[in-house]
C-alpha cells in the first residue's frame, strides 16, 4: 500500500473580519473578508494581499469553508491560493471558538485543501502540487499550517 507523504510548506497567519448573514436557505451563512495578512516558509514569504470567501453552518454542526486570497513574495511575485475546508468538533468547543476564546487546535477539526495558481516562473511549481492543511482559530486571527502533498 502507498502511504501518503508531505512537506512542510508554508504558515499563513490571516486577520480575518467576518460578517454573519444569518440563516439562508442554505444554512448558517457567514463571509470573509481578509484585511491582513502573512506567509512564511521554506520556499515562500511574504504578505497575504486581498481575499475573502464564505463559509455555511450545515445541518451536521459542520462548518464547510471556500477561501480564496492572492499572496504576494517577498521577490513580488503574485500566487492565487484558493481552498475548501471543514471545521467541526464538540458543541462546547466549538461555542468557545465563536465567542472568540483561544481555544487548543487539537481539541477540533479543521481541515483544508488548498491550491496555487501563479504566472511566475520561479512558482510555476506551485501550480502542480497538491496540498493539505491544518487550521486554528484565535480571536481575529486564522493560521494555517499548509503541507506539500508528495
Amino acid at each position: 500500500m502507498l502511504k501518503i507523504k508531505t512537506e512542510f510548506l508554508v504558515t499563513i497567519a490571516l486577520d480575518v473580519h467576518i460578517i454573519v448573514l444569518g440563516a439562508t436557505p442554505y444554512g448558517a451563512r457567514r463571509v470573509a473578508q481578509v484585511k491582513a495578512g502573512i506567509f512564511e516558509g521554506p520556499m515562500l514569504k511574504g504578505t497575504v494581499l486581498t481575499g475573502g470567501g464564505s463559509s455555511i453552518l450545515r445541518r451536521d454542526d459542520v462548518l464547510e469553508i471556500d477561501m480564496r486570497l492572492t499572496l504576494e513574495t517577498d521577490d513580488k511575485q503574485h500566487i492565487n491560493m484558493s481552498w475548501k475546508g471543514l471545521r467541526h468538533g464538540p458543541r462546547e468547543v466549538i461555542d468557545r471558538l465563536n465567542r472568540g476564546e483561544n481555544v487548543d487546535p487539537d481539541s477540533y477539526y479543521f481541515r483544508t485543501t488548498p491550491y496555487f495558481e501563479t504566472s511566475s516562473e520561479k512558482y510555476a511549481w506551485l501550480n502542480r502540487i497538491c496540498s493539505i492543511a491544518t487550521g486554528a482559530r484565535a480571536a481575529n486571527a486564522r493560521t494555517l499550517q499548509v503541507f506539500r502533498v508528495l
